[in-house]
């Protein structure tokens, strides 16, 4: 039983003003694993001018200072790589082998990355008589979600780091062990007093009073647009710089050639990776409505393979990471069977066998059109509609025929011709033939989908505010 009952305030761990906890509940058994401190607007106050106050010091080091914390940060990351795997599986279900192989070492990616694009990052830019000048933008307030739990929060922090900023994190509740480590990775990594701050809590209790404060100056939110939606109103007042990562509905597009069948398999392979639990999962496969029929044998086939269970063994799927998810997950299930969708596999209830967790049957429908509910609605679970279409351009149209544009895919045997989809395809990334695991490559949304991007030197731009410095240089004297 874990109990996370402080907060990280200024370098120190303190108790919380008012003492409120919440339990904690390990998706895979049901049963409570620990319990948090639950914070609220005073003790956002405490953290936020703790990050104020160490602001002026720690935007003014040199890029070789920041280089050396963000050495130290990796070092001691690595140090704790197994507790972070053994916390992620515990909080959000995610299989040992995935918390392994991806989950945690991601987080040391984007440390990685941020020490590289740092090393030769232009902070200064000489424009004729004019110096312009990228500085840190101030406080920044961190809401981070439960699915990729150390992806986001080291997505955020690194680069806020590198570019000197301070800030406050808000790990999901729902998730929060892996953000506690985390703090406890940044405490003896040395970070200074007050350059990183966490304070642990709901939407309501944390959330609103950090994405509203008048102290912080951006605030890097990941989750859904309906509360991506709510931040973006709480900010407003302030005017303070808002990057959002929201939902996403991704188009699959599967190309009619001799690569189909592949394509498919690799299609339901992706779209099961973490119960479905990710925001750029490839929720909608698009295939021609001749071959829709091999496209259900061969997701059936697919879906088969994918093996559920207690994400400490060697099962592929873990459960989804709460009761609230488990019941939206079946309704809308549910939904695409009152609405006409073929079945093709899983459907309502868990998997056989397992009568305790949240577990999620691999469920795939064919037959969709994009007006059912299946379509349209971001599920967040191992739940895959298949589309069919009768030209390319139609296959466009329907994959961007949606309110989101987080991510696309395409998948073909020519790859000229799937070159000329993904430019015509609305998403912040379009990943061709299972391309994937670029650290460089931003990450983030069109439309409803968010607003900024994540990852390598992108990243570090939302982070920094521009100054132009006119008379830098005086023009030569005449001759």
């Amino acid at each position: 039983m874990r109990e996370y009952l402080k907060f990280y305030i200024n370098g120190e761990w303190v108790d919380p003003v008012e003492k409120k906890t919440l339990d904690v509940i390990n998706p895979a058994t049901e049963d409570v694993c620990g319990n948090i401190a639950l914070g609220g607007a005073a003790d956002v106050d405490k953290a936020v001018m703790a990050a104020r106050k160490a602001f002026p010091a720690w935007s003014q080091t040199t890029r070789e200072e920041r280089l050396e914390v963000l050495g130290r940060i990796l070092a001691e990351y690595q140090k704790r790589f197994g507790d972070l795997a053994t916390a992620v599986t515990e909080e959000m279900g995610a299989p040992a082998n995935l918390a392994q192989r991806a989950q945690v070492p991601i987080g040391m990616g984007h440390l990685a990355t941020a020490v590289e694009v740092l090393k030769t990052f232009k902070f200064e830019e000489d424009r004729g008589p004019t110096l312009l000048v990228k500085e840190p933008i101030g406080v920044c307030g961190f809401i981070t979600p439960w699915n990729w739990p150390l992806n986001q929060i080291v997505c955020k922090v690194a680069p806020a780091i590198a570019t000197g900023c301070t800030m406050v994190l808000k790990p999901s509740e729902v998730a929060p062990f892996s953000g506690q480590i985390f703090a406890e990775i940044m405490h003896a990594a040395g970070v200074p007093a007050g350059v990183f701050n966490l304070v642990h809590g709901d939407g309501l209790g944390v959330g609103v009073p950090l994405s509203s404060h008048p102290e912080v100056d951006m605030v890097s939110f990941t989750g859904s647009t309906r509360a991506g939606i709510e931040v973006a109103k709480n900010a407003a007042p302030t005017v303070k710089r808002v990057a959002q990562e929201l939902g996403g509905k991704s188009p699959n597009i599967v190309l009619d050639d001799s690569a189909f069948a592949k394509g498919v398999a690799r299609g339901v392979a992706t779209m099961m990776t973490n119960s479905g639990q990710s925001c750029n999962a490839p929720t909608r496969m698009l295939v021609p409505k001749t071959r829709m029929d091999e496209a259900i044998t061969v997701a059936r086939e697919a879906a088969s393979q994918v093996t559920v269970g207690d994400p400490n063994g060697n099962a592929q799927l873990g459960p989804v990471v709460s009761e609230v998810q488990f019941n939206k997950i079946q309704k809308l299930i549910q939904a695409g069977i009152d609405e006409g969708a073929t079945l093709v596999s899983g459907g309502v209830g868990r998997p056989e066998g397992l009568d305790k967790g949240y577990y999620v049957k691999p469920t795939v429908f064919a037959n969709v059109n994009n007006e059912m509910t299946i379509a349209k609605e971001e599920i967040f679970g191992p739940v895959l509609s298949i589309l069919g279409y009768d030209t390319l351009d139609q296959a466009i149209e329907i994959g961007n025929d949606t309110e989101y544009g987080l991510a696309a895919y395409v998948q073909a045997e020519d790859l000229e011709k799937a070159r000329g989809v993904a430019r015509k395809l609305r998403a912040g990334q379009v990943s061709i033939n299972g391309g994937g695991g670029d650290m460089m490559a931003p990450f983030g949304g069109y439309k409803m989908s968010g607003n900024g991007r994540e990852w390598g030197d992108f990243a570090f731009h939302e982070f920094l505010e521009t100054k132009a410095i006119l008379g830098y240089a005086p023009k030569p004297a005449a001759e």
